[in-house]
């Protein structure tokens, strides 16, 4: 929760849980150690928090948990670094520093009544999660909700334990890819792009909603191009620029939109605006 009297001081929570997801993703499941703080907490999908690793630093993830689902707080962590590294050395009963909800949330509201198509790659499933879930949650609000996700092989997908239950959804039309056969594997094999074309959701009252790997965005937007997306029908968040999250200290500028401030949801329209530096 950010102190409103110290946006830089962190609140200690307690991690009630971890899920190793994959080789180098660990999921982590907190709660503030204040009852009260945790009580009033809100957020929207798609805002970030700071997440700190004790005498190490801090590093923005977006919370993964849908706000409609407040026993605890997730961050799915992708080691990369000296923070991450020692946040993977955590489990349940290490307390973390956590500041949020910070950034701007996805537009939820506008898009009520609309199709919704989420396009994600590996560790990128994180961030569509929280709106996914949402959406899930108040399942009459939203028209028809397209999910494709898709790794390198199966080993590198995370949330494996929920896939089994968004395929069998009726309300949900879910597609799995790979990037290459797997022994076992019955789902699609083909690059998410590709695999996109072939799904061919239509424009008409839609929204696509995309985050992965940069490769994999490019060819994301130019696949949703093709399939006459227009640019303010297409989002993505770009958390990962994010540093103090409040704006001061200038590291995530693009031109002259600060992502901790402006972002870090962006439309494609938004992001056409601003200097190519992606």
């Amino acid at each position: 929760m950010t102190d409103p009297f110290n946006p830089y001081l962190p609140e200690v929570a307690t991690i009630l849980e971890t899920v190793q997801e994959t080789h180098n993703i660990k999921t982590f499941r907190v709660r503030f150690d204040d009852e009260a703080k945790m009580a009033a907490f809100t957020f929207e999908p798609g805002q970030v928090g700071q997440l700190s690793a004790p005498g190490i630093g801090e590093s923005t993830f977006v919370i993964n948990s849908p706000p409609t689902r407040m026993d605890y707080l997730q961050f799915s962590v992708m080691r990369a670094g000296e923070v991450t590294t020692r946040l993977h050395g955590l489990t349940a009963g290490d307390k973390v520093g956590v500041r949020a909800p910070l950034g701007k949330p996805f537009p939820y509201e506008d898009m009520k009544g609309k199709d919704i198509v989420f396009v994600g790659g590996g560790i990128g499933m994180a961030p569509l999660r929280t709106l996914f879930l949402y959406m899930l949650d108040n399942r009459a609000d939203y028209g028809n909700i397209t999910l494709l996700y898709g790794a390198r092989s199966p080993a590198d997908m995370a949330f494996s334990a929920e896939l089994p239950e968004w395929t069998s959804r009726k309300d949900v039309n879910t597609t799995l890819t790979i990037d290459r056969e797997a022994d076992g594997w019955e789902h699609k094999v083909g690059l998410i792009p590709n695999v996109l074309l072939e799904i061919a959701p239509k424009p008409e009252n839609c929204v696509a909603v995309t985050c992965g790997p940069p490769i994999m965005i490019k060819f994301t937007l130019e696949a949703l191009k093709k399939l006459e997306f227009a640019d303010e029908q297409i989002f993505t968040t770009l958390e990962k620029r994010m540093k103090c999250g409040i704006g001061i200290c200038g590291r995530c500028n693009i031109g002259s939109s600060y992502v901790c401030v402006d972002g870090p949801v962006y439309s494609y329209a938004q992001l056409k605006a601003l200097p190519n530096e992606l």
